[in-house]
């Protein structure tokens, strides 16, 4: 019994780093899988870097957006969920 008051320290501190630290970043990670898998020809969006634009073209991994200064293509990770959100919110 003595050595289970021991490690009840240690067992509370890796519970707690789990719900403070693992766990919301596993969810945000599969709410930007969900958003990627959402994104469809014809949407809005920015860039992490700042690009804005329209896709014009979906592929498995990367897609083609239109820009006012032309086509550049990306990676799917490469677009902000916070940022498009608050994109279309503004103009809808």
């Amino acid at each position: 019994m003595d050595q289970i008051g021991q490690f009840l320290p240690i067992i509370a501190v890796f519970v707690v780093m789990y719900f403070f630290m693992i766990r919301p970043q596993q969810k945000k990670i599969k709410q930007e899988k969900e958003f990627e898998a959402a994104l469809k020809v014809g949407d809005k969006i920015i860039t992490k870097s700042g690009f804005h634009g329209k896709i014009a073209e979906l592929s498995e991994t990367s897609m083609v957006i239109e820009t006012m200064s032309g086509k550049l293509k990306i990676e799917r990770s490469a677009i902000s969920p916070e940022l498009t959100a608050a994109l279309n919110k503004t103009t809808k």
